[in-house]
């Protein structure tokens, strides 16, 4: 597996493309609490929780994380 940081323009580009993307939202309870939003579609996986979520992030895709 590969694991590289991409700019949100890059994410633009390849969502553009048509690249399959699965994004993962890796806050904390607090600060995901305290979000006002979410990406549509996105899969939340606590960073303590990565294991016992790992089976509800769709394989065939990019994964694309994103905290605060």
């Amino acid at each position: 597996m590969e694991v590289s940081r991409v700019t949100v323009d890059e994410v633009r580009t390849r969502m553009g493309r048509g690249e399959p993307l699965v994004f993962v939202d890796a806050r904390s309870a607090e600060a995901w609490g305290k979000a006002k939003s979410q990406i549509p579609g996105s899969v939340r996986v606590p960073p303590d929780e990565v294991a016992a979520h790992a089976d509800e992030v769709p394989r065939g895709k990019a994964v694309i994380t994103y905290c605060t």
